[in-house]
Formats: structure tokens, sequence, C-alpha cells
């Protein structure tokens, strides 16, 4: 079973960058599609940002141009670069990996932990 791990979540301001990372074990992340998704209190989990296994990305409409999600296959870890944050962007963030359209669809029933990043004016 892949597990997962988020972390590089932080307070910054509107403008400012962050590297979220999460470390995957129990997969090969080369054969693995993933992705970066947010939610806030009171709203569905969202996708932000995804890769599939044929090095595909696809980005929300909110993000596009701003954050760019990539992998390092060395250290079985994900990265979700993110520039320009805005207020709007204050959000728990979640990775996870499996199959693409499962990716797409935030259709997981196990998460990790999240990390928080809060964006302020």
């Amino acid at each position: 079973q892949v597990h997962l791990v988020e972390s590089g979540g932080d307070s910054v301001q509107t403008g400012g960058s962050l590297r979220l990372s999460c470390e995957v074990s129990g997969g090969i992340l080369g054969i693995l599609s993933v992705g970066w998704f947010r939610q806030v209190p009171g709203k569905q989990r969202v996708l932000v940002a995804a890769s599939s296994s044929t090095a595909l990305t696809k980005y929300a409409d909110s993000v596009k141009g701003r954050f760019t999600i990539s992998k390092d296959l060395a250290k079985n870890t994900v990265y979700l670069q993110m520039n320009r944050l805005t207020p709007e962007d204050t959000a728990v963030y979640y990775c996870n990996a499996g199959p693409y359209d499962a990716i797409l669809q935030a259709r997981f029933t196990s998460w990790g932990q999240g990390t928080l990043v809060t964006v302020s004016s």
C-alpha cells in the first residue's frame, strides 16, 4: 500500500512562494500517477495539479502558470512549486498517488495528514 507524507506548508504573504513535498513509500513513483489537492473548511477537496505516469500534467485553472508539479524519482518525492501566492490559495494541501482517473476525480478513500498553507494579504 502506498504511503504518503506531505510537508512544506507555511504562512507566507501575498506574492510569496512555497515548495511542498510529498514523500512516497510502498510504491514505485515512476509508474504512478500523482496529484496535489487542496481543501478549505466546509468545501470539497479539489485537484490542484496532476502528473500521470507518462508525465502528462494537468492544472486547475486557478493555478495555471503559477504552480508546477514535479517528481524526483531518485528520492521518490513529488513536489508542488507554488509561486505568486494569493489568499485564495490558503488551504490544507494533500497529495495522493494511483490511477490517473482516480487522481483527476480525487477518488481516494485514504489520505495523508496534509500540510497547511496560509497566505496573508
